[in-house]
C-alpha cells in the first residue's frame, strides 16, 4: 500500500502491467468491502498480457477470495469477518432474458461476469482490498482453506461447461488440454458418470497429473486418434472438452468425435477460428458452449472440493506477490512456463 490509498495491478497493454493507487474503498449500502486473501490467475488475464486486447479493469484479476472487512448499511446477510469468494450474482428476474424464464442467460449476470455492470468496481482482485456489490460474495465453505476457495472459480466453470453438456451415464469423454481449467474439467466428468476420461496433452507433466487425478488414459495429440479410437472400439468419443481454442483445438474436437457425438467449447481465444463446416455436418456433431457459470455452481463447486470429489491443490504451483506478478504473467505468457496454477497473494 502507498499513502492512504490501496495498490492495484492492472494490465494495460501487451506485456505491461502497471501498479495504481485508488482510494481505500469504502461500502455504499449495497456493497461490502473484502481484504483479499488470494487472487487466481485466469488465462484470460495471460491472454490480455500477451496480446494487449483491451481489458476491463474489473475482471483483472477475478478469482479472488477473502473476508469482509467493512458491511454497507443496507446489507443484512452479510457480517465483518465473514470469509467470502467472488462470483456472479442470482439472476435479476426482470431483465427480458428473465421474463423469458431464462434466468441461466440474464444479462445482468453476464454483465457482472465480463466487468460491464453500472457498479462495476475501478479494479481487479489483484489488490489488497476491494468493494463489490454483496450479491457478487458467497460465503466460503468452512472446511476449505484460502488456497482452495481462490481456485473455485475454475471448478464452477468446468461444472457449468458439463452441465450445460449432453453428458451421459458410460460415456466416452475427451478433454482437450490438461491446464487448470481442462483438469478440473476432467473431474467434474468423472464425477458427472462417465465411463471414460481420455484427456489429450502436450506437456508430460501436465499428462502425469491428470493420471494422478483420475483420468482414464492420456495422450500427446499425435497419438490421440489411436488412443480414442482403443478405448471406442473405434467408434470416437461421445463428448470431446475443448479446453484450448482456436482452430487446432476445434478441428481436433471433430475428428475425435464419433457420428452423432458432440463437442462442448470451454476453451477462450478472442482469434478467428477456421472450421470445416462439411467435417461437422457430415458427423452430424452436436455443439455446446460455455463461458463462466451460475451463481449456484460456485457453491456447488466447494461441495465438490470439501467433499473430495475434486481436488485442486495438486494445480497450485506457485504463489507470487503484487512486485512479481508482471515476471510471473510474462513466463504464464510464453508458453514454456513450468507453472500450472499461480495464486496471487497481494498483501506478501
Amino acid at each position: 500500500m502507498a499513502g492512504d490509498g490501496v495498490l492495484a495491478a492492472l494490465i494495460t497493454g501487451a506485456g505491461k502491467l502497471e501498479l495504481r493507487e485508488f482510494a481505500d474503498p469504502t461500502p455504499d449500502d449495497a456493497c461490502v468491502v473484502v481484504d483479499i486473501a488470494y487472487c487466481g490467475i485466469c488465462g484470460t488475464d495471460v491472454h490480455a498480457f500477451s496480446s494487449g486486447r483491451a481489458y476491463r479493469p474489473a475482471i483483472c484479476g477475478h478469482e479472488w477470495t477473502g473476508a469482509i472487512s467493512a458491511v454497507g448499511s443496507g446489507v443484512a446477510q452479510l457480517r465483518e469477518g465473514d470469509r467470502v469468494v467472488v462470483g456472479v450474482p442470482p439472476a435479476c428476474g426482470s431483465c427480458a432474458e428473465c421474463r423469458a424464464g431464462r434466468g441461466e442467460n440474464c444479462s445482468v449476470c453476464i454483465a457482472f461476469l465480463h466487468g460491464r455492470d453500472p457498479n462495476a468496481p475501478a479494479h481487479g482482485g489483484f489488490a489488497s482490498r476491494l468493494a463489490v456489490n454483496a450479491g457478487r460474495v458467497i460465503a466460503v465453505h468452512p472446511s476449505l482453506t484460502n488456497e482452495t476457495v481462490a481456485q473455485v472459480e475454475p471448478v464452477a466453470v468446468s461444472l457449468h461447461a458439463v452441465n450445460r453438456s449432453v453428458l451421459c451415464t458410460d460415456d466416452t469423454a475427451v478433454v482437450l488440454g490438461a491446464g487448470p481449467v481442462g483438469l478440473t474439467t476432467m473431474q467434474c466428468v468423472t464425477a458427472a458418470g462417465a465411463a471414460q476420461v481420455l484427456v489429450i496433452e502436450p506437456n508430460e507433466t501436465r499428462r502425469a497429473i491428470a493420471i494422478s487425478l483420475g483420468a482414464t488414459a492420456v495422450s500427446s495429440i499425435e497419438a490421440a486418434t489411436d488412443l480414442v479410437a482403443e478405448h471406442s472400439r473405434g467408434l470416437g468419443a461421445d463428448v470431446v472438452y475443448d479446453c484450448v481454442g482456436g482452430s487446432a483445438s476445434l478441428r481436433s474436437a471433430v475428428e475425435l468425435s464419433r457420428r452423432g457425438g458432440s463437442v462442448c467449447m470451454i476453451g477462450f481465444k478472442d482469434t478467428a477460428a477456421a472450421i470445416e463446416p462439411a467435417q461437422w455436418l457430415r458427423k452430424e456433431i452436436k455443439v455446446t458452449a460455455a463461458i463462466g457459470y451460475l451463481h449456484h455452481e460456485i457453491g456447488n463447486a466447494m461441495d465438490l472440493l470439501a467433499d473430495g470429489v475434486i481436488r485442486v491443490d495438486p494445480l497450485h504451483t506457485a504463489t507470487t506477490n503484487l512486485d512479481g506478478l508482471a515476471a510471473t504473467l510474462a513466463d504464464l505468457a510464453s508458453g514454456e512456463s513450468g507453472q500450472m496454477k499461480v495464486l496471487v497473494n497481494p498483501t506478501w
